[in-house]
């Protein structure tokens, strides 16, 4: 069973920067590069969203379109880990993000959270205005 834990979270300025990483350990039959990864977010009263998410390679990678060119995901298939670096954030970023793993023969990254196997405990953006 894959474990995750994200750090990086904390407070940051409108226009300010954050890098949220997640570390994946308990991967006894299978290998980091097995996974997609994803990053989600969620506020109160909100469905958890889909910010973006790297092929189990990290060759591919994908965004929402409120993330795109301000936010970059990377994965380290050495390291166990996938970080996902925020520029230019807003207000509305504020949010606790979520990783999340999904185990994947091929290239594809799903957006839906319903299809990731294992998710982090969460760390919270605020980003104030």
């Amino acid at each position: 069973q894959v474990q995750l834990v994200e750090s990086g979270g904390g407070l940051a300025p409108a226009g300010g920067s954050l890098r949220l990483a997640c570390t994946a350990s308990g991967m006894s039959m299978t290998s980091f590069s097995d996974y997609a990864m994803a990053w989600f977010r969620q506020t109160p009263g909100k469905e958890r969203e889909f910010v973006s998410g790297i092929s189990r390679t990290g060759g591919r990678a994908y965004y929402a379109d409120s993330v795109r060119d301000r936010f970059t995901i990377s994965k380290d298939n050495a390291k166990n880990t996938v970080q996902l670096q925020m520029h230019s954030l807003k207000p509305e970023d504020t949010a606790d993000y979520y990783c999340a793993a999904v185990y994947r023969r091929g290239h594809g990254v799903p957006n839906s959270n319903n299809e990731y196997d294992a998710w982090g405990q969460g760390t919270r953006v605020t980003v104030s205005s």
